[in-house]
């Protein structure tokens, strides 16, 4: 063989060489966008999720804010109730009261038998009563 012949070969594998390549690249070109396209839907999907977790975050806030406002004086009251139990009945009328509670006594019978208010008796009732063991 010629030396032109062999150049003209090598020439030729080394374009089938460079095909082959071209072609590898074009193929891993391909599978990165199908793979970039998949991570960017999974992006959006993961934003929207996330607005929707920082929307009820910011509603359970909101809510726990106006709980805490709501039941913010729920400590004076019952210091007030324990001022008034008499010292020398040991437990004191409170606890009795709460005990009563416990036990499934309502707030009308707290009232009358321990001379709670009506509003002292609910709340009580509604901290320590068998209702609140259903609704918890």
């Amino acid at each position: 063989m010629t030396l032109i012949v062999l150049l003209s070969v090598a020439a030729g594998c080394v374009a089938v060489g460079a095909l082959a390549t071209a072609l590898m690249a074009m193929q891993a070109v391909r599978t990165l966008r199908a793979r970039y396209a998949s991570l960017e839907t999974s992006f959006a999907a993961l934003r929207r999720e996330l607005e929707m977790v920082a929307s009820i975050s910011a509603r359970t806030g909101r809510r726990v804010q106006r709980v805490e406002h709501e039941y913010s004086d729920v400590a004076d009251r019952v210091e007030v109730v324990e001022s008034r139990a008499p010292a020398a009945s040991g437990s004191g009328a409170l606890d009795q009261a709460i005990e009563w509670a416990r036990r499934g006594a309502d707030s009308d019978k707290l009232t009358e038998q321990f001379g709670l208010s009506s509003g002292e008796a609910e709340l009580v009732a509604r901290l320590h009563g068998q209702g609140r063991k259903k609704s918890a």
